[in-house]
């Protein structure tokens, strides 16, 4: 049977974008004005494996009895009371407004379940609007964007409790890991993944370029899904310019990176660490993805332990923002170190789904500040008060005090490395939310 699942908020946040995603096509009006939406709308729609009975409802808003927002406001009412469950839908981009405290406390008042989502969150400018969306008192907001279909693999998993108990809820082991390989054309990406495989399911050659499109191919290490891309070689732009084919190639390429879990940068161990190397990892870190590098053609290679030395003191040298990531040697030909690279690739993803208590962080905060504190702007110190992890994947935390916007980035480069150290967050990028706000906690 369809989970009922009416979708409420203040005007103009999203919901009928939302409504029609997830129907699947444009039933409901959708325009910049707010109050288009008046009834409530209902139609089939799903997410993932969830089949959903949707509810579109008007904008909750209060108003005197019998005018034409107080009987709107009842229909939204009336859609909660038949829903199995309401999704509150918040603007990201504006971040909790009074109108949005006001659906709140009408919601609390339904008893019913309620899932709370932030709208609008594509790129980061919705990052300060997720964050303050604990404050509703609903638990984390996931971060959904209507327009551009992300989010939603989060918004099935906090349905699944509330689908029908015959459809088995996904665990975390049952999600295929996602990962890509990626790194300079003919490093033996094809061959690595072939060598994973089992099979010659790629294209390989001595030519460069020969692999063109992304595939992906469903594997299993062990008892782990795994969804396993291979991908077509990151050229310099300049290089790629004016092919149209190569370019398409490189989108596809870009596109599964912002779709994996982890990506393996492959790197050539007879010409380790070029520039276009270091521009792929600092992709891949700009993205949030856990990351591994295995050195390929590890069988060419004389004086190994010195070699690896000099690989190790560069990596974290030259690219500090996924410091102390795993480095792993192999050889796609004999199939020497790949064992041990997936073994670093497990570890990865379980570091990029790092979660730490705020009670843990806030006593890692205080040793850190009384160790170093913030330096002085314009006479004034720049007082941190607290800390919270609002995400992980990748482990990402907010910092609440005064004067945020003034801490220079080599304050934030230590936190990030003491975070690291006292958490072990090795080798996944590390984000701050910087939020000038009162103590919540705090004594008046």
């Amino acid at each position: 049977m369809a989970l009922t699942l009416a979708i409420v908020g203040r005007p103009n946040v999203g919901k009928s974008t939302l409504f029609n995603r997830l129907a699947g096509k444009k039933l409901a009006i959708v325009h910049d004005e707010p109050g288009v939406t008046r009834d409530r709308r209902v139609a089939e729609g799903s997410v993932g494996n969830i089949a959903l009975n949707l509810i579109d409802t008007a904008g909750l808003e209060d108003d005197e009895p019998g005018s034409l927002l107080a009987r709107m406001k009842e229909q939204t009412l009336t859609a909660i009371d038949e829903a199995d469950v309401a999704l509150f839908l918040i603007d990201a981009r504006a971040g909790v407004t009074a109108g949005d405290e006001i659906v709140a406390d009408i919601l609390r008042r339904t008893g019913k379940p309620v899932i709370l989502a932030a709208n609008k969150c594509e790129g980061r400018s919705g990052n300060d609007g997720l964050i303050d969306a604990f404050r509703l008192g609903f638990g984390e907001a996931i971060a959904l964007s209507a327009e551009h279909a992300l989010g939603l693999s989060e918004l099935e998993d906090a349905l699944a409790p509330f689908a029908e108990e015959s459809e088995p809820e996904e665990t975390e082991e049952d999600k295929p890991l996602r990962l890509a390989i990626v790194g300079r054309p003919n490093v033996g990406k094809s061959s690595l993944f072939n060598r994973l495989l089992g099979e010659e399911r790629a294209l390989t050659g001595p030519e460069a370029g020969i692999t063109r499109d992304a595939i992906a191919v469903d594997w299993e290490l062990g008892e782990r899904k795994i969804l396993l891309h291979d991908t077509a070689g990151l050229r310099k732009k300049a290089k790629a310019a004016g092919h149209t084919l190569e370019q398409l190639s490189i989108g596809s390429t870009l596109d599964a990176i912002r779709f994996a879990d982890c990506v393996i940068v492959l790197i050539d161990a007879t010409q380790p660490f070029e520039q276009q190397d270091l521009k792929i990892a600092d992709l891949i870190s700009n993205e949030g993805r856990a990351v591994v590098f295995a050195i390929n053609k590890w069988d060419l290679i004389e004086d190994r332990n010195k070699t690896l030395k000099d690989l190790r003191e560069k990596l974290d040298r030259l690219l500090p923002q996924v410091s102390g990531a795993a480095l792993v040697t192999v050889s796609a030909l004999t199939g020497q170190g790949v064992d041990r690279m997936m073994n670093a690739v497990l570890e990865a993803d379980r570091i990029w789904n790092t979660r730490v208590s705020t009670s843990a962080l806030n006593r890692f905060l205080e040793d850190a500040l009384s160790r170093h504190p913030p330096p002085a702007i314009k006479g004034r110190r720049v007082r941190v008060r607290y800390m919270t992890q609002p995400k992980a994947r990748p482990p990402t935390f907010a910092l609440f005090g005064n004067q945020l916007a003034a801490l220079p980035e080599s304050y934030l480069r230590y936190l990030t490395n003491e975070l690291r150290k006292a958490f072990g967050l090795k080798g996944v990028p590390v984000r701050f939310v910087l939020r000038g706000s009162k103590n919540p906690y705090a004594k008046d």
